[in-house]
């Protein structure tokens, strides 16, 4: 099992990362992208959020800026159609590339498809239609069926399209946890060759920054058992890294047959079991969260 790991701190919304965007400062960036890359990323991506007023001028910019210090392929991802239109056609590469994202809401769409088909860049097919996130795993399903059959129309294949459920903090409740996941179990089925991505860190927001981790190492295993295929994570977190690109096989096994409804004796497991054992319960709604959760 391999994930591919999608670095997601170049992002404008982190302190450092931030500032040197709006000071078109290059240093910080290409230092964080050699470490990210250093660290296991397979791809980097390049956030810079809503960016109303500078977008197109901006992401190009950081491509350039990223493009001299390394070849590792990019994911491209703001929320701004005509900046992500942009960065794309500034990338040395688009094939090898990531467009962050398509949705289901008819402008986007509009903007957005015919420059994925004319790149031939990989594209985020985001699960969010006109009336926001879906309530379950079968309205994913109705929603990839549309945004994959609009891409297909336009001429991009299904093995280009990396389907996003979005994932929804722990915080929140854990049935939309496990909607993602009976999801992406059945993408292979609804979109034959399609890919799945998510956003890891979702399932963690608003929790203290040191439980964080624990809640993204054992979700990232979970998605695992059905394939996933990359996920946007904290490359700084080495034990994610390793887990992702399949060096903690043991631990995936537990986390799986949990899954599949057979637990472990708690008492014969080593303090690092425990930690996803214990988180594992948690995300699949069998203990109730609270920041607690390791200490129950």
């Amino acid at each position: 099992m391999y994930v591919q790991c999608i670095a997601e701190s170049i992002n404008i919304m982190g302190i450092r990362i931030g500032k040197a965007m709006k000071e078109r400062d290059p240093g910080p960036i290409q230092l964080m992208a050699n470490e990210e890359v250093a660290d296991g990323a397979d791809f980097l991506d390049l956030n810079i959020g809503p960016a109303r007023k500078d977008g197109p001028e901006l992401l190009p910019w950081i491509v350039g800026v990223v493009e001299e210090v390394t070849d590792c392929p990019l994911s491209l991802d703001t929320t701004n159609a005509d900046a992500l239109i942009a960065g794309m056609k500034a990338a040395g590469n688009p094939r090898n590339h990531v467009m962050n994202s398509i949705s289901l809401q008819p402008e986007r769409m509009k903007k957005l498809i015919p420059i994925a088909a004319e790149t031939g860049c990989n594209v985020v097919g985001l699960l969010w239609g006109v009336d926001g996130m879906p309530r379950d795993s079968n309205e994913r399903a109705a929603m990839a069926v549309d945004l994959s059959m609009a891409m297909n129309e336009a001429g991009i294949p299904n093995e280009k399209i990396l389907v996003d459920p979005i994932i929804t903090p722990i915080t929140l409740g854990s049935d939309q946890v496990m909607s993602g996941l009976e999801f992406i179990g059945m993408l292979p089925d609804i979109a034959p060759g399609a890919r799945s991505i998510v956003g890891l860190s979702n399932v963690s927001n608003g929790v203290s920054a040191e439980k964080r981790p624990y809640l993204n190492r054992a979700l990232l295993a979970m998605y695992m058992k059905h394939g996933l295929w990359s996920a946007i994570v904290d490359t700084y977190d080495q034990e994610l890294i390793k887990l992702a690109h399949g060096q903690m096989p043991e631990l995936l096994k537990m986390v799986h047959n949990m899954m599949d409804g057979t637990e472990p004796d708690p008492g014969t497991l080593s303090p690092k079991e425990m930690e996803y054992y214990k988180t594992t319960k948690v995300l699949m709604g069998k203990t109730i969260f609270s920041e607690s959760w390791l200490e129950l």
